[in-house]
């Protein structure tokens, strides 16, 4: 079976909260169009993801690009926010713990629900906890 022709449809968008659903049921129609329809779900996903995004935090407009070429299809956002982004710095981890995770009396702590009744405010009750 040969492969289809490439397409690109782009979609620009001004900033406003309806772009959103607008972009989602264009890109289906545009799936649906081109025998794409299994797609549909997951592309929305990550269509309102992106658009939502661009809309939310920034002032202008934005666009939608979709692509499908080679059997690939390529999704993108862009928006006109010229500000640089700035991540967080990622943070140190400490040292590796070995052996199991200890308990507030130094024993071995067996997870949510299961700690030893004597550590609980309520002897015996599964939720109860001790006050710091």
């Amino acid at each position: 079976m040969p492969e289809a022709e490439p397409w690109e449809y782009s979609l620009y968008i001004p900033n406003d909260p309806r772009a959103v659903p607008i972009c989602r049921r264009t890109l289906r129609l545009i799936l649906t169009m081109h025998g794409l329809i299994r797609l549909a779900d997951a592309a929305e996903l990550l269509v309102a993801e992106l658009v939502g995004n661009a809309v939310r935090h920034t002032k202008g407009p934005a666009a939608l690009r979709l692509r499908c070429a080679g059997g690939v299809l390529r999704l993108g956002a862009w928006d006109t926010d010229n500000e640089e982004l700035l991540l967080p710095e990622p943070r140190r981890r400490g040292p590796a713990r070995r052996g199991p995770r200890r308990g507030p009396r130094g024993r071995p702590d067996r997870g949510p629900g299961r700690d030893d009744p004597a550590d609980s405010g309520v002897a015996g009750h599964p939720r109860a906890r001790r006050c710091p």
